[in-house]
């Protein structure tokens, strides 16, 4: 016999575990199915970097909101993130300058703390760090990162306190559909029934769409990121830096590491099997890594590697992520395509499906932006600058 629920959600990393936290708040009856264990995708590998630098509105109030949430989890929640403020510099060649100070600008009109610096202060604040190449920074000290498993334990556990029942190990095989309206799903423990299927399957979501008959444009793609130990002459942390005329982004990580991982959009074209990728890390990453990063932080150039690991992106032609009805009227969702910068964005996610699903909108957070149509209608996510990687 079917398990009937009033909604389903695919998927157990960051944005199914936030999306089951809101819409058991609002009473709904929740199942949550992983294939795995919860993280087990991109969540539990994310560098989970929380930082608000974004060029479009709705993805700044979006980081806003995220950036609170997991500095005040604990409140929220009742349970660890595991958030350390630290601060951020994104860094920038002359060209990108004049567009890094509207940025600034922008952000500051929606009241994110953040600051424009130039070389000279740069060298004042982190005297460690080379200046060479860069023309200014943008600086937000109340950035910093989560512990991205023990956000994700905390959102599952506060989920299942409000109601919302989790079956890990339980793989979606189809979803099932009459007259274009959504039933349920079979899985290999059996058929679960609700009116309301939302896909949070990350790397795995295209695969899920198809399910439905539709193609959803994301691509699971395989990245790494490195781990290097600081000598001990340096200093006990340091801020996370989004280095882009280097190519790289690095963070603290405790045990005196460092963790790298490079800023390339041809990362886009890694396109791998999610279920048979390999998850070591290659043998010249390291050194790629390592030379960008020493090229900012000479004094990494002293430093030893301790070991790294590849995960996967699931990334959409603008690097933004879809979140609509996948078929008008279906009640069947989706919420997709965060190109490895959705940890972040979780908890505003969370509250903008569980709005979707209720035929709701929170002000400030127009969830019109990520409609799946904008890729036939050629209107992109587009960022303000070269960068736009970033959002």
């Amino acid at each position: 016999m079917a398990r009937t629920f009033d909604t389903i959600i695919i998927g157990g990393g960051i944005m199914g575990c936030t999306t089951a936290y809101e819409l058991s708040r609002r009473g709904i009856k929740v199942a949550l199915l992983e294939k795995s264990a919860l993280g087990a995708g991109s969540s539990g590998k994310s560098s989970a970097i929380i930082r608000q630098h974004y060029s479009n509105e709705v993805t700044a109030r979006m980081a806003k909101y995220g950036l609170q949430a997991f500095q005040n989890l604990e409140e929220i929640l009742g349970g660890p993130g595991g958030f350390s403020q630290t601060g951020i510099l994104l860094i920038a060649t002359e060209k990108d300058v004049e567009g890094l100070d509207f940025n600034v600008s922008f952000l500051q009109e929606l009241g994110i703390a953040t600051e424009l610096l130039y070389p000279d202060e740069i060298r004042r604040r982190w005297p460690y760090l080379s200046t060479a190449n860069l023309a200014a920074a943008a600086y937000e000290p109340g950035a910093g990162h989560a512990d991205p498993n023990l956000a994700l334990s905390s959102y599952a556990a506060a989920a299942r306190r409000l109601g919302a029942a989790i079956f890990t190990d339980t793989e979606v095989m189809a979803i099932r559909l009459s007259a274009s309206r959504v039933l349920g799903v079979e899985t290999n423990r059996g058929d679960f029934d609700a009116a309301q299927v939302v896909n949070c399957a990350g790397p795995w979501g295209r695969r899920i769409s198809q399910m439905a008959g539709v193609d959803l444009p994301v691509n699971p793609c395989r990245v790494q990121v490195a781990f290097f130990h600081r000598p001990h002459d340096q200093p006990e942390s340091h801020p996370i830096v989004a280095d882009f005329p280097n190519a790289v982004y690095w963070r603290p990580e405790t045990g005196n590491l460092t963790l790298a991982g490079l800023i390339d959009p041809s990362e886009a074209d890694n396109v791998v099997d999610p279920d048979g990728y390999n998850e070591r890390m290659d043998s010249d990453f390291p050194i790629t890594a390592g030379e960008a990063l020493s090229a900012r932080f000479p004094a990494m150039e002293h430093s030893s590697v301790t070991g790294g690991y590849a995960a996967l992106y699931a990334i959409s032609p603008d690097w933004h992520p879809v979140i609509d009805e996948l078929i008008p009227g279906s009640g069947l969702f989706v919420c997709a395509g965060f190109s490895g910068h959705g940890f972040k964005l979780g908890p505003a996610v969370g509250l903008m499906v569980a709005d979707m699903l209720g035929g709701q909108e929170t002000p400030g957070m127009d969830r019109s932006l990520f409609r799946l149509s904008r890729f036939a209608e050629n209107e992109p996510v587009r960022g303000k600058y070269e960068y736009s990687i970033v959002g």
